[in-house]
């Protein structure tokens, strides 16, 4: 797959905390509950920590007990890539950003939440950076 920003290992290693480096290019998972963002309830756009593009809303974010930010749907259906994933045993399915590929978390489906669209993107706080709605 070819991203609008691409990188060598050794920039993104430069560019990115060691933290950052594992999750969004190592599809690693930060610890639950530990996130900036779990609990966050302040009003603005979540944009990928690596490259910037926008990604998430707040206005799409919800509480999920689940340890992660949690969110209902993305900002645009083309700011994310939906990635079959294998990993561990089980078949889950990948959220990366569609700019840089970088490793967001996961979405699950039809899990019963009160939520528009019965989805619950679960994404690893170290890979968005909030930019707050001024006002």
């Amino acid at each position: 797959m070819t991203y609008e920003v691409e990188k060598t290992d050794e920039q993104w290693r430069a560019e990115l905390t060691p933290a950052e480096y594992e999750v969004l290019r190592r599809a690693g998972t930060e610890p639950a509950f530990r996130g900036e963002y779990t609990d966050t309830k302040t009003a603005g756009v979540y944009a990928c920590r690596a490259c910037g593009a926008e990604l998430f809303r707040s206005t799409e974010k919800f509480e999920s007990h689940c340890g992660w930010p949690s969110f209902y749907d993305p900002k645009d259906s083309a700011a994310v890539e939906l990635v079959e994933d294998r990993s561990h045993g089980m078949v889950r399915t990948e959220v990366r950003c569609a700019r840089c590929g970088s490793h967001l978390g996961h979405v699950f489906e039809g899990e019963g939440y009160p939520t528009p669209t019965d989805q619950r993107y679960c994404i690893n706080s170290v890979s968005l950076r909030l930019e707050p709605t001024e006002g």
